[in-house]
């Protein structure tokens, strides 16, 4: 399970900035999941609620994960139509050929984290 090494990169990532601006606590982290990513958003909240328990980084009991899913959308440059695909390759819907373009559900990153300086 790969969401164990992302979510641990993750709260590093998260600790370490936020002690940068002064915080001695992450309240909440919002991360972006994108349906094409390979990542499992369950396991990524597993993985997470595990390194919580463990009080990892400046991660408390009341620490949120807020993921954000982003759907996979897809153009066809040939008839320009656009859909949703099931993989990063595909062939268009309408027309039938492999010249499509991801437009989003790649993504996987850190949008966002709030903290506090209150312990």
């Amino acid at each position: 399970m790969h969401e164990m090494s992302l979510m641990l990169e993750i709260i590093k990532i998260v600790s370490e900035n936020a002690r940068l601006h002064g915080f001695s606590k992450v309240d909440k982290i919002d991360v972006i999941v994108g349906d094409l990513s390979n990542v499992l958003p369950a396991a990524l909240e597993l993985a997470f609620f595990h390194f919580r328990k463990q009080g990892l980084g400046i991660l408390d009991e009341n620490t949120e994960l807020d993921i954000i899913r982003e759907p996979a959308k897809a153009k066809c440059q040939t008839c320009l139509v656009e859909f949703i695909p099931d993989y990063r390759l595909t062939l268009c819907p309408m027309c039938g050929l492999p010249n499509c373009l991801l437009i989003s559900g790649e993504t996987f990153r850190i949008e966002s984290y709030e903290g506090s300086d209150e312990l």
